[in-house]
């Protein structure tokens, strides 16, 4: 056995520093490109179930604990050993390049939890598995290279090279480059982290047997060291993902949005490890205060100001992530002991990702992982007392500070029943902000002492929207799936289904209930096409409709036609005809109508050709686009399944995506004739619910189109525009598509 100090290290170039940096910050980068880019290569073949990317999560954080364990393991052995090792092994893995899916078909029927795990595994496995050790591994070759120089500076290398490569993807490789192009592009990455990689190990020391063991010098840490190191990781990784939920459901569905929480988390990183302490340390001072104030802005469910509730929230996560990984930098090990705790760190990152991403959709009926994490990251993070004032009141023994907390808990709970109006009583929005003022006073006066401010903020959480959140839940009101959290409220002349805050069915009560409301009123374009159908295909027609939503369109049905539905979110299914909330498919369709649960494009490419006489495509939820259903393999898949003069109605309507350039360029390329309407309800119907809806007419039939644009009102033709290509399984990007930036799509 020798240690590591026994290996004397080479004299280094001043420079020779930085490439370890540049190898460590280039095998990050190749992660975060290689999880979205195997999705999309993914999508088509497993479409969007969730449990096809629940699957492939675990994946990614079996791949990266293992990447980590094998870092850990290669620690035993002199640096040099471990570089011949870990080359090794990166070789072999190259034989999976290029990297890609392996061309094999998802079996029918078969359970996505089994097979997707073997199929990414098998696919990406080893390359996955041999770049996630980079981190661990550079870093401590570094500190055996330069002679002992701190090694986890180099961590906040990493997490910039994760960070560029996250925003990389969307912005720039998406747009830019086909799937192929990816995948090649990602092969000459992993090429030349195996270059530097090489030229990092010819700067490691050379002295003892190759064959001897490396034995860490350093007192190892105790297990309860350890679990706080997972504990401090748990938290901002759950809290990422839940924080991700509650800004594209609860707050605004922006696309991309999803980016900025993972980005912030990574850039907690950048600013933990930093060896200048300033940043962090100015963090770690003002989250308690920023706990109190803002831990409630994402649960108090006030859509006013959406935006700035946003901002609020990623500010609270970059701030709290900071924080707790400064802490875990704080407690970090002896360099020798370096992978261990990484191994850690990762542990807690999987079981938080886990707990936010798998777990809670399963055990809550509403984003409560959300507020629980927020009172998880209140027990870990460092407290001091923020005001000179305050030491002096928190002077005298520990009675008189006991007595001192009990008054302060008291207090607090007094104010959280004064905002609740008392038990039994109506939930009051004033009452309970005013309530919020006087907790939040006194969890200010708190930190620095952990029980009362805890209780403090848990008061404070509870008067701003948990109390409201918890009725909603005991009322059997709201349901949750992995899609999303679903919210039915009773009115008197009507009944309302709410997607985290978009609405997605709305139906009138009486006489009024089986009329169509919201984007599938009578004279809007799907109304006007189904209205139509049997003048054009007769009393037997063939309808399908992908995306159930309550069922409103089934109120278009007629004795003797067929009907099929299909819907990827069984909660749908339960909500709009088994649960009796909404009666659309009771009233309007006699006995079990027709509905296949899973991804459409799947389900629709195991029906025969020549299935359906109209198709409507409806299958957006809160203004996300499911990319694989607008492809031309998709529009070819639609072709198949409706007749010769079969007629497809696409909805479009999104607030953020001009999504008519990318319909009319995949009609022109694939020989479908296309119309567009956008319909503007009057007054009258607006008050029956009816919303702006903007709708795209396709059939390969020319005659079919100019019959719906005869009998109809305000089709026109759709048109290609130039400089947007149609979406394909291989290439698509909504970033052409941004109204945000692209003002020339504003109006579009």
């Amino acid at each position: 056995m020798v240690s590591a100090s026994e290996a004397q290290p080479q004299r280094l170039h001043p420079h020779a520093g930085w490439l370890f940096v540049v190898a460590i910050l280039t095998g990050a980068f190749l992660l975060f490109l290689v999880q979205p880019m195997v999705a999309r290569m993914a999508l088509p073949r497993l479409g969007g179930a969730p449990a096809v990317w629940n699957s492939a999560m675990l994946v990614y954080q079996a791949l990266l604990l293992g990447g980590y364990a094998y870092a850990h393991w290669l620690g035993r052995f002199q640096p040099r050993l471990q570089a011949g090792i870990h080359l090794g092994v990166l070789a072999l893995c190259g034989l999976w390049l290029p990297i890609g899916l392996m061309a094999m078909q998802l079996p029918a029927r078969v359970e996505p939890a089994l097979w997707v795990p073997w199929l990414f595994g098998a696919s990406i496995g080893p390359l996955f598995f041999a770049v996630s050790a980079q981190a661990p591994l550079i870093q401590r070759w570094f500190n055996a290279a330069t002679g002992g120089r701190d090694p986890y500076a180099l961590y906040a290398a990493s997490n910039v090279g994760s960070f560029a490569g996250l925003i990389a993807y969307p912005l720039l490789v998406e747009p830019q480059l086909a799937l192929h192009g990816q995948s090649l592009l990602w092969s000459a990455g992993y090429i030349l982290v195996f270059l530097l990689v090489a030229a990092c190990a010819l700067l490691l020391p050379r002295g003892g047997s190759v064959r001897a063991r490396v034995a860490p010098q350093s007192e190892a840490p105790r297990a309860r060291r350890v679990l706080h190191w997972v504990a401090l990781a748990f938290v901002p990784s759950g809290l990422m993902l839940a924080t991700t939920t509650f800004l594209t459901t609860d707050i605004v569905a922006v696309p991309l949005l999803w980016v900025l929480p993972l980005g912030l988390y990574l850039l907690s990183f950048v600013v933990a490890f930093a060896t200048h302490r300033l940043a962090a340390n100015l963090a770690s001072y003002f989250t308690p205060a920023m706990l109190l104030l803002f831990g409630a802005t994402l649960i108090s469910g006030n859509q006013e100001y959406s935006y700035l509730n946003a901002a609020i929230g990623l500010t609270l996560l970059f701030f709290i992530a900071v924080t707790l990984h400064a802490r875990m930098y704080v407690l970090r090990p002896e360099p020798d002991r370096l992978t261990g705790f990484y191994l850690a760190m990762s542990i807690g990152g999987a079981l938080g990702g886990v707990f936010a991403g798998l777990i809670a959709p399963v055990l809550f009926d509403w984003t409560y992982e959300y507020p629980l994490l927020i009172l998880a990251a209140a027990l870990l993070v460092p407290q001091q007392i923020l005001f000179g004032f305050l030491r002096h009141f928190w002077k005298g023994g520990r009675r008189a500070e006991w007595l001192k907390s009990s008054a302060i808990i008291l207090l607090a709970g007094l104010f959280l029943w004064l905002g609740l109006a008392g038990a039994g009583e109506s939930y009051s929005d004033r009452s309970a902000n005013i309530a919020f003022l006087g907790i939040a006073t006194l969890g200010l006066i708190s930190i620095g002492r952990r029980v009362p401010f805890f209780v403090a903020l848990t008061a404070g959480l509870v008067a701003l929207g948990g109390y409201h959140a918890i009725q909603l839940s005991l009322a059997g009101d709201r349901t949750r799936s992995y899609f999303g959290v679903y919210t039915v409220t009773d009115y008197p002349e009507e009944r309302h289904l709410a997607h985290g805050t978009t609405l997605h069915g709305v139906q009138l009560k009486g006489d009024k209930a089986t009329q169509p409301t919201t984007y599938y009123v009578r004279d809007s374009g799907v109304g006007q096409a189904m209205r139509m159908a049997p003048f054009l295909y007769g009393p037997a027609a063939r309808i399908g409709v992908v995306g159930l939503g309550t069922g409103t369109l089934a109120c278009y049905a007629r004795p003797g036609e067929q009907w099929h539905f299909f819907e990827i979110d069984p909660v749908m299914v339960r909500l709009a005809r088994d649960s009796g909330d909404f009666s659309f498919l009771s009233r309007c369709i006699p006995g079990e109508p027709a509905i296949a649960i899973g991804d459409a494009r799947m389900r629709l490419n195991e029906m025969a050709d020549d299935s359906f006489d109209l198709l409507a495509l409806d299958a957006f939820s809160s203004d996300a686009v499911p990319m694989h259903l607008m492809t031309v393999e998709a529009f070819e898949t639609y072709g198949r399944v409706l007749d010769d003069r079969g007629l497809l109605l696409v909805h479009i309507s999104n607030r953020f995506l001009a999504l008519s350039p990318v319909v009319a360029a995949a009609a022109e390329r694939t020989g479908w004739h296309a119309a567009r309407m956008v319909y503007y309800p009057p007054a009258a119907e607006r008050a029956d619910q009816a919303t702006v809806s903007d709708w795209i007419a396709l059939s390969r039939d020319k005659d079919v189109l100019d019959a719906l644009r005869v009998a109809g009102d305000g089709w026109q033709p759709l048109a290609a525009r130039p400089g947007i290509s149609a979406w394909t399984d291989d290439h698509a990007s909504i970033v052409p598509l941004l109204r945000a930036f692209h003002p020339e799509l504003a109006d579009d």
